[in-house]
């Protein structure tokens, strides 16, 4: 596969080049996915795309896939094992996000997207990410 015209060349003509990190320009399944579709309907009719490749690429996407996955299922694990332990946690309703609470976990809550909320001591919606100890 080539690289697109005009990248690999602009990238050699730049010199003291910064390196730039954007956290939300991470590539999901469905991305990745569009991207794969797109590239194959895109390629040359008189080049195809080699075989295996295109196995190669499938199974990248079955394991970023089956990864994304674990993850989720490791996140729902952490949150219901959280059940009846009391934890300290970020108050949400602070808006410099210092004040800390403490409670019992009652029930973990699934999202339509698949987030997980806790309520704790009676307060609902509170993400596990802002616990910050488990006792």
């Amino acid at each position: 596969m080539s690289a697109i015209p005009g990248t690999s060349a602009a990238a050699e003509t730049m010199s003291g080049s910064t390196s730039v990190q954007n956290d939300k320009a991470i590539l999901d399944k469905d991305g990745f996915l569009k991207l794969l579709v797109a590239q194959m309907t895109q390629q040359d009719p008189s080049s195809p795309m080699d075989a295996a490749q295109q196995t190669q690429q499938m199974a990248s996407f079955t394991m970023v896939e089956q990864i994304t996955n674990m993850t989720m299922d490791n996140a729902k694990s952490a949150a219901v094992g959280m059940i009846g332990h009391d934890v300290t946690y970020i108050d949400p309703a602070d808006p410099n996000k210092n004040a800390t609470k403490t409670g019992t976990v009652e029930s973990v809550s699934m999202a339509k997207d698949g987030s997980y909320t806790l309520t704790i001591s009676g307060t609902a919606g509170i993400k596990p990410d802002t616990i910050t100890q488990v006792a």
